[in-house]
């Protein structure tokens, strides 16, 4: 009774938006995997230069804010005099002097 395109046919036409509005949800979903997958891609690698080019250490602040790089993290890292470098500060224990009065 009703031809090829012809959406006089609601029940025709329903069918055709569930299809529509279901290839939708699967692009939708293969392009979100996608991103996600880019995302971890993205950190583990980020991680994983963050462990290969650094060191980690815990060092004690000294007079006037100064603070020492070790001896075998300056030669691991090919650190000389004068090289600059970027530090992140993660304050891991407090200690106060005691005041005496």
């Amino acid at each position: 009774m009703s031809a090829e395109g012809d959406n006089s046919d609601p029940v025709e036409a329903f069918k055709k938006v569930v299809e529509k509005g279901s290839e939708a949800q699967r692009e939708f979903t293969r392009q979100f995997s996608t991103i996600q997958q880019n995302a971890i891609q993205n950190f583990f690698s980020m991680v994983q230069n963050l462990t290969y080019f650094n060191a980690m250490f815990k060092t004690t602040v000294q007079s006037g804010g100064r603070i020492s790089i070790p001896e075998a993290e300056r030669q691991a890292l090919n650190i000389e005099d004068g090289d600059l470098v970027q530090v992140i500060v993660i304050p891991i224990e407090r200690r106060r002097k005691e005041n005496k009065t």
